[in-house]
């Protein structure tokens, strides 16, 4: 009779646990897709290479291109000068990713999902951002949240 017993539970537990795999699925779906930027950036940058190097070394991934105006691409964005940097990044929900963002800043980003929210973006190459690392040399810096309404706040503070 035990052994009846058990046999019912281990069938039961196979049947409930088929059943909820599929929104977690979903779910990791969703954040794969998310994951996937399409990446504007000049052919002689290495420092964008080496940043697009970081992020896919944490799932995300990329597609290069390399426009014959990159400034236009940032502009038609609405990524603002005092915002800008080498590359520019775009996820398949519409997110703006200017600069070297750290990969774990961008899959929070993502997970939250700030409303009004145009993007991230950390403004020019601080040294020790993702891809503009020079030995031990690293610079403070702060990523920004960008707004729809052209404004930014600091979203993290990045300090060495």
């Amino acid at each position: 009779m035990a052994l009846f017993i058990l046999l019912l539970s281990v069938i039961g537990l196979t049947a409930c646990s088929n059943d909820t795999k599929t929104e977690p699925d979903a779910k990791l779906a969703r954040t794969k897709e998310a994951m996937q930027l399409a990446v504007y950036k000049s052919p002689d940058c290495g420092c964008c290479g080496l940043w697009m190097d970081h992020i896919e070394s944490l799932g995300f991934i990329t597609k290069t291109h390399h426009p014959a105006d990159l400034n236009k691409i940032k502009h038609t964005l609405g990524v603002q000068r005092q915002y800008q940097s080498c590359h520019t990044a775009v996820s398949t929900e519409g997110y703006v990713f200017e600069g070297h963002i750290p990969a774990p800043v961008m899959q929070r980003f993502l997970a939250e999902k700030p409303q009004g929210a145009l993007g991230l973006a950390v403004p020019g190459m601080p040294l020790g951002s993702p891809g503009m690392e020079m030995g031990n040399k690293r610079d403070d810096y702060d990523v920004l949240l960008l707004k729809k309404d052209g404004s930014s706040t600091v979203y993290e503070r990045i300090r060495h």
